[in-house]
């Protein structure tokens, strides 16, 4: 009955993740293989003959790789206008070495092209770079070669990563504590004082006559006067021994302490008609348009006192334009709240809500972009493939934002649930058809292949610690977050959190990492194309 069982794709399918799932929690000192032990136990299951049909496999394919690039694709496009080009350039040599070494092992032991990508993705635990060298070669040795090398890939990273501090003799507390405090001037955290106008040269004058906001960038909240609490307007007027709050950065407190009189620490009371609420911005409608063009305060009265997101808080400046899921801090009388509410849209249900229709419009776009061809001078051509043409759609219609009433956007939950679900039918479906192949390729090769393994992981890190330490002398901290992204590893990343209390080395990862996948999966493309 069991056998019979096996028979059943779908039977055999959530099998083999159940099974996957059980053995990927397990740990030997703190490492496991999490949901990568699927493709282990698919193997299997396809050396004893259990087959998932290609097209399930397909359908997880084009569901994992465009999730993962509606999720990088800000990130990508924002690192090559941010200050992270030496990070990016440090990431590139990390890809182009690893590349280079599979290709030199390559010619030297003659082992074929399926192998030595299946390698490369392998030992930069790639699984994009699996899905890619698979559809690239259509070959099972790619799949086969990745499981070969992968288990070094994983624990390689994070020995590398726990034992490189120690190495190089580098307290990463103290380094951590330098860096920290020249990251938060790049956003300064705002705060909270009270301001009592002392200085005669602002008395019987209006905010919009001063350029309050303009002169120092701070929001003015609220204002006492005559022992009334207002929310202060452009028309506001000013007068000896008034008390307003205010919200700003150190300097722009300072520099409002200056213009206004004496500072000191505190918050006004909120009159009876009046509320300070957390807003969300939900309406399609909204999302591009600069704070300043709402006119809240002039139409509702009210005042945005700070903007959060992605757990910053920024200072709500005029020009600055607003995302979908910003959260505004807002104070005004109630019924003026009511209408900045319906305004913004502050439907949390909508936040986490999954529109399907972006979904299914974005990947037939990458799959019709993906049957591209390009030619190049001298006969040769390229084209994007499945993997390829969706996961370029995915980043460009995610830096993209929107386009009329289509937000190329998911909420984190929706897009971790769909990743999740494409990435263990891609693996069930690629692991059983790769077991066929397994004991004989692995009695053949298998010894070779992995030693190839662990030199396309160790080289690729030698190689960023002497550029990233020597040459363009970046902190170690943000190198371990440069490594573990240019290596796709995110077990390595949390690693590397373990050993420090900082957020330095995920805010590198996250910089370097969409750019690692992509020129991973293009180096893939073109040695399965070329060589």
């Amino acid at each position: 009955m069991f056998v019979e069982l096996l028979h059943s794709s779908y039977f055999a399918l959530f099998l083999i993740v159940a099974i996957g799932f059980m053995l990927g929690r397990v740990k030997v000192k703190g490492l496991s293989l999490d949901v990568s032990a699927v493709i282990f136990i698919a193997l299997l299951f396809g050396h004893f003959g259990v087959v998932i049909p290609k097209e399930l496999g397909n359908f997880g394919l084009v569901l994992f790789i465009f999730t993962i690039g509606i999720q990088a694709g800000p990130g990508f496009f924002d690192s090559f206008r941010s200050k992270g080009k030496t990070l990016i350039l440090i990431t590139l040599l990390i890809i182009l070495s690893a590349s280079l070494t599979a290709v030199g092992f390559k010619y030297l032991f003659n082992i074929e092209t399926p192998s030595v990508v299946g390698i490369i993705a392998g030992a930069l635990t790639s699984t994009p770079g699996l899905a890619v060298a698979i559809d690239s070669t259509n070959s099972p040795l790619a799949s086969i070669a990745y499981g070969i090398a992968y288990p070094f890939g994983v624990i390689g990273v994070i020995l590398f990563v726990k034992l490189l501090p120690r190495i190089l003799h580098v307290d990463l507390e103290e380094e951590a504590r330098r860096l920290e405090t020249e990251r938060m001037g790049q956003y300064p955290s705002l705060s909270t004082c009270l301001f009592h106008v002392t200085n005669p040269m602002v008395y019987n004058r209006t905010l919009a006559e001063l350029n309050v906001r303009g002169m120092t960038g701070a929001v003015i909240s609220r204002l006492r006067t005559d022992g009334k609490i207002l929310i202060p307007s452009a028309q506001t007027i000013l007068h000896e021994g008034d008390c307003l709050q205010a919200v700003g950065s150190e300097d722009m407190l300072e520099q409002l302490t200056v213009l206004i009189g004496r500072r000191e620490e505190g918050e006004l009371p909120l009159g009876d008609e009046q509320e300070i609420e957390s807003l969300l911005l939900t309406k399609k409608d909204m999302i591009g348009k600069q704070l300043g063009h709402l006119n809240l305060q002039r139409i509702y009265g009210c005042t945005v006192t700070r903007v959060r997101r992605s757990g910053i808080d920024l200072a709500p400046s005029p020009e600055l334009e607003l995302k979908f899921g910003d959260k505004l801090m807002v104070v005004g009388e109630k019924k003026g709240l009511k209408g900045v509410a319906t305004l913004l849209g502050n439907n949390e249900k909508q936040l986490s809500d999954t529109d399907f229709l972006p979904i299914a419009l974005g990947i037939v776009l990458g799959v019709i972009f993906g049957k591209l061809n390009i030619s190049f001078p001298g006969g040769a051509s390229f084209s994007p493939g499945l993997t390829g043409g969706v996961l370029i759609m995915a980043l460009i219609l995610s830096a993209v934002g929107k386009t009329g009433s289509i937000l190329w956007s998911m909420s984190g939950s929706a897009n971790q649930l769909l990743r999740q679900l494409g990435l263990l039918l891609f693996l069930a479906e690629v692991g059983t058809s790769a077991g066929v192949k397994l004991v004989s390729t692995f009695q053949d090769s298998g010894l070779l292949l992995f030693g190839v393994g662990i030199a396309v992981t160790l080289v690729p890190m030698i190689i960023a610690v002497l550029f990233g330490l020597f040459i363009f002398k970046i902190s170690l901290l943000d190198l371990l977050g440069t490594i573990t992204g240019g290596m796709t590893s995110t077990p390595g990343l949390a690693a590397a959190d373990s050993m420090v209390d900082s957020n330095i080395p995920s805010v590198a990862y996250a910089t370097v990492y969409p750019i690692a996948m992509v020129f991973l999966i293009l180096f893939i493309q073109f040695i399965a194309m070329f060589l």
